[in-house]
């Protein structure tokens, strides 16, 4: 299982650059509304995008969508882990908490 991030944690390491940020809901939901700096990642596309997307394997990347139900995170976060990347988390509570709690984002 994927390990998990918190908003305060996610939040400094976004602060400090320290961590790649990826949007795991795409499409539509991603052009609205997502956290600053994400990248826009589904699991259709982990496969193909990610060498080029990400191609640092042992950088920190963290998922998330748009709340604990969703379940976008953690496959793509999984996918990731099993194409070799070692430093992947979910951040579980989503774009929902995020918002919820005040924090900045960003649209296409």
């Amino acid at each position: 299982m994927t390990a998990l991030i918190t908003r305060d944690e996610l939040k400094a390491a976004m602060d400090a650059g320290g961590v790649t940020v990826v949007d795991a809901l795409g499409g539509e939901y991603y052009a609205k509304q997502h956290l600053p700096g994400a990248l826009e990642l589904v699991l259709a596309d982990v496969e193909a995008k990610a060498p080029a997307l990400l191609p640092d394997r042992d950088a920190a990347i963290v998922t998330y969508c748009s709340n604990p139900a969703c379940p976008n995170s953690g496959q793509v976060a999984d996918r990731l882990t099993a194409l070799g990347y070692t430093n992947v988390r979910k951040y579980r509570e989503g774009i929902q908490d995020w918002v919820e709690a005040g924090l900045p984002t960003e649209s296409a």
